[in-house]
């Protein structure tokens, strides 16, 4: 069994900073991509940014150039560092992972959210 853990939400003042990380644990031969989602109330979820194993890195026009999304594979875990926080930032961030487990097809896993709050 697999399973994601997000670490670093809280309540910050706009123009802070955040540091996000989530660790997958458990029956993982090899995780391929990783990344961040979020979900603000009343909206439906949103990519964030991910990164390929070979860490190629892609981000979302509304966080380009604020947000940095870095992992290590040795610790399975991946990480997203918040800058510049806007109030419109706030959401539940989500850490996804595409792996493969026990099995030879890789499957999609998800974190269960950590709540970012920018307050203005």
């Amino acid at each position: 069994q697999v399973q994601l853990v997000e670490f670093g939400g809280g309540l910050v003042q706009a123009g802070g900073s955040l540091r996000l990380s989530c660790a997958a644990s458990g029956n993982i031969f090899i995780i391929s991509t990783m990344g961040w989602y979020r979900q603000a109330p009343g909206k439906q979820r949103e990519w964030v940014a991910t990164i390929t194993r070979d860490v190629d890195t892609n981000y979302a026009d509304s966080v380009k150039g604020r947000f940095t999304i870095a992992r290590d594979n040795a610790k399975n875990t991946v990480y997203l560092q918040m800058d510049s926080l806007k109030p419109e930032d706030t959401a539940v961030y989500y850490c996804n992972a595409v792996l493969r487990g026990s099995g030879r097809m890789y499957d999609n896993y998800w974190g269960q959210g950590t709540q970012v709050t920018v307050s203005s």
